[in-house]
């Protein structure tokens, strides 16, 4: 589990296939290496991968094909938002994330608002219906809060603080994302089917 508050930007420095699959290479310099173990997990714009290999300044991760294809951003170059698996004596500062990918969405507007930037992404459309105003959203492996939504765009406000610190900095129209809804969501629909359904079916 993550709480989509990046701890550092790092670099995928080199993809190397394998097979259908891929290796990274991951410049990870601003991450504190030193509680990591080889198979922890660590959030890469969003996508829970496992380091497989590691050491201060860099760690290797494993992707797979079924991984890659429903994910965006991890087969080629590009820097990347970084966090740490959450330890139960951390302080929850954004919300609970899995660093399960559930769809890929569209940047449709990211321009400046006053001190901040306006986000507008378009999401799949299978997605939509867990996105709610005030929500909790994962964009890339960062906890953002949801203003306003139009049939399957979404929008949310960016201050200074995230974008100095994060990858969202270099979205633009037309950028493709990681999105992971809020798990609650998903908890509350298998729970209204369930209900609906006839009881012993």
């Amino acid at each position: 589990m993550f709480t989509g508050i990046i701890q550092t930007v790092g670099q995928i420095e080199r993809v190397t296939p394998m097979g259908d699959d891929v290796k990274l290479n991951i410049s990870c310099t601003g991450l504190d290496m030193l509680d990591v173990k080889i198979g922890d997990s660590i959030a890469v714009n969003g996508v829970c991968l496992t380091a497989i290999t590691f050491d201060e300044s860099h760690f290797e991760a494993h992707v797979s094909k079924e991984s890659l294809s429903v994910t965006i951003g991890l087969d080629k170059p590009i820097a990347v938002n970084l966090e740490k698996a959450l330890r139960l004596s951390d302080r929850l500062g954004g919300h609970l994330v899995s660093g399960h990918v559930d769809g890929v969405g569209e940047v449709v507007f990211f321009e400046p608002l006053g001190d901040c930037w306006k986000l507008d992404i378009r999401a799949p459309h299978a997605i939509s219906k867990y996105i709610s105003v005030k929500g909790s959203i994962c964009v890339n492996g960062v906890s953002l809060t949801v203003n306003t939504i139009a049939s399957d765009v979404f929008s949310m406000n960016l201050i200074p603080h995230t974008l100095e610190n994060t990858s969202l900095q270099f979205l633009k129209a037309g950028s493709r994302v990681n999105l992971e809804v809020d798990q609650i969501a998903r908890y509350v629909e298998r729970m209204t089917l369930w209900a609906a359904e006839p009881a012993g079916s």
